[in-house]
């Protein structure tokens, strides 16, 4: 153990040094004359600006850049991270109007290239640096023709400028949204360029992009449903900058959009449903649908699981379910404990769902969204079913690995069945969690149980099997506390358990993206005992 704390400490202080000499040398001569190195093409390839409606929303007023305070804007001091990163990606140009003054915006470009021309670890980050190649090209109309020919040549360099010191920094970053933005910067600016150079290595990023970051099943490894639309979204983006250039689409590219275009048809088939599992919010997909509707892209999908979600509809019931293992743990940043946990709508309202996820991973709440307790699952000991350690950077990674031991499902005339189990109890409790889940779609009922299966090491604890319910449910007790009557806009349901007590509390809905408001939720809970034990409900339309 001293040996291994040892080493552990030697390391630290081994990468410390190294990311140190590394600043130095960022910010050196050296770095910047070698990323200066650029050719004299000029902005040929000028994409469309509505190419970016995917990613981007758009203001409906434009703002003409003469009601900017243009002045002073790059000299702004005191500003906080989240809107150093607005100013500096640019994006707000998609906001300006075309008939603005060019002769100012070209002064504001002119002004940001003079004071920020070298590497700045604040504004030259991946993210921002990316955003602002992306923009400034798409915005071509605005702050690029009628121009001097000095303020061109300036902007053609700095834009090259940034996407060498992107192509030296983007394969040390962890973050894989970043490194997608930054392959669109790349490719971008290959395209506007003709730059082989920039176009070959963007390309070749893409690919490597989807061979780490996908499973053979082309779905994230992450597991991540809102992380999967986001890959979506800039796919079609850079197969739409390569279309509209006349460049060759490459069969990866579109092998990869069409198997996303199943998973989005699946989890986003009906735009007013969105599923909480794994970092997941609720999302308005309104104006995505219209740009893919544009752009004649038409997903079509015959699975009934993708990912590891199992999601199944008839007549007026959509179920969804979690049927899928842990994630690696490098993959495991948005990931949330919910394992068997389960979502239903009737009609266009929610039912039953989980609680969602808190983004902001330096707020406690952010740990409490993470847990089982925040989900549609069975929880044994108050104990979350896989664990999550808190790494250097202050986010919680998977810590240990959770399995689906079994799972089917069927869809009959009559019915929807679903059953599956897993092992994130077993090794603490002897425990082996199997749900049963039958709907009676005719008769709006919904038979389920929950089954603890024991094995030798098994011992005996507390259990709670939640049931969480949308912000807009109420709820009412009866007195024999075994029925909770559920009243949705839309319709009424009866939740019962014969052999267990029900109780109601108020938990926490994380469903807005980092906001929070109170719900209600259901709960059974007892002992787990060392015979077959069986934990059967109900939920019956009134």
């Amino acid at each position: 153990m001293v040996l291994k704390n040892t080493l552990f400490y030697i390391t630290d202080f081994l990468t410390l040094i190294y990311n140190q000499l590394r600043k130095i040398y960022l910010n050196s001569s050296i770095y910047n004359k070698k990323i200066s190195k650029t050719d004299q093409t000029t902005l040929d390839y000028k994409p469309s600006p509505s190419l970016l409606n995917c990613i981007i929303k758009f203001q409906k007023k434009r703002e003409k850049i003469e009601n900017f305070n243009v002045d002073s804007i790059w000299l702004k001091k005191n500003i906080n991270y989240k809107d150093l990163k607005k100013l500096h990606s640019f994006y707000w140009l998609f906001s300006v109007d075309l008939k603005s003054s060019k002769k100012i915006i070209h002064s504001i470009i002119n002004n940001w290239i003079n004071n920020n021309k070298n590497y700045n670890s604040n504004i030259w980050e991946i993210d921002i640096l990316s955003k602002r190649v992306i923009s400034w090209i798409s915005n071509s109309k605005l702050i690029y023709d009628e121009s001097e020919i000095a303020y061109k040549k300036k902007f053609n360099e700095i834009v090259k400028k940034q996407v060498n010191h992107l192509m030296y920094e983007i394969n040390r970053s962890d973050l894989v949204d970043d490194k997608m933005i930054g392959c669109t910067a790349i490719i971008l600016s290959g395209l506007s360029y003709k730059n082989s150079k920039f176009l070959s290595y963007g390309l070749n990023l893409l690919k490597k992009i989807i061979k780490q970051s996908f499973t053979d099943e082309n779905f994230p490894r992450s597991r991540s449903i809102r992380q999967s639309l986001f890959y979506l979204k800039y796919f079609i983006l850079i197969r739409e900058f390569l279309k509209e250039a006349q460049s060759d689409i490459p069969d990866y590219l579109d092998e990869i959009i069409f198997y996303l275009g199943q998973a989005y048809n699946l989890f986003y088939s009906d735009e007013k449903k969105n599923f909480l599992f794994n970092g997941n919010n609720e999302l308005d997909n309104y104006e995505f649908n219209k740009y893919l509707f544009s752009k004649s892209y038409k997903f079509k999908n015959t699975n009934h699981e993708i990912g590891g979600y199992l999601i199944l509809r008839k007549k007026n019931i959509c179920i969804a379910m979690d049927l899928g293992n842990t994630p690696e743990k490098k993959y495991s940043n948005t990931y949330q404990s919910g394992t068997l946990s389960f979502e239903v709508n009737y009609g266009d309202k929610k039912l039953i769902t989980n609680s969602g996820f808190f983004q902001n991973y330096n707020h406690q709440l952010s740990k409490i969204s993470k847990s089982s307790a925040s989900h549609s699952t069975a929880i044994i000991d108050n104990r979350s079913i896989c664990r999550f350690k808190r790494n250097s950077k202050g986010k919680y990674l998977v810590d240990g690995a959770v399995k689906i031991i079994d799972k089917k499902h069927e869809i009959s005339k009559d019915h929807i069945f679903l059953m599956a189990s897993h092992d994130g109890y077993l090794k603490d409790y002897g425990i082996i969690h199997q749900r049963k889940i039958t709907i009676y779609p005719e008769k709006c009922k919904i038979i389920g149980s929950d089954k603890f299966l024991k094995e030798k090491n098994f011992k005996s604890t507390q259990f709670d099997i939640r049931f969480h319910l949308s912000p807009e449910s109420k709820l009412t007790k009866t007195q024999d506390e075994k029925t909770v009557l559920i009243e949705l806009e839309n319709s009424g349901w009866r939740f019962s358990c014969k052999n267990y007590f029900i109780n109601t509390e108020t938990g926490l809905y994380f469903g807005k993206k980092n906001s929070y408001i109170e719900n209600q939720n259901i709960f059974i809970s007892g002992e787990t005992a060392d015979v077959e034990q069986e934990i059967s409900w109900e939920l019956i339309k009134e």
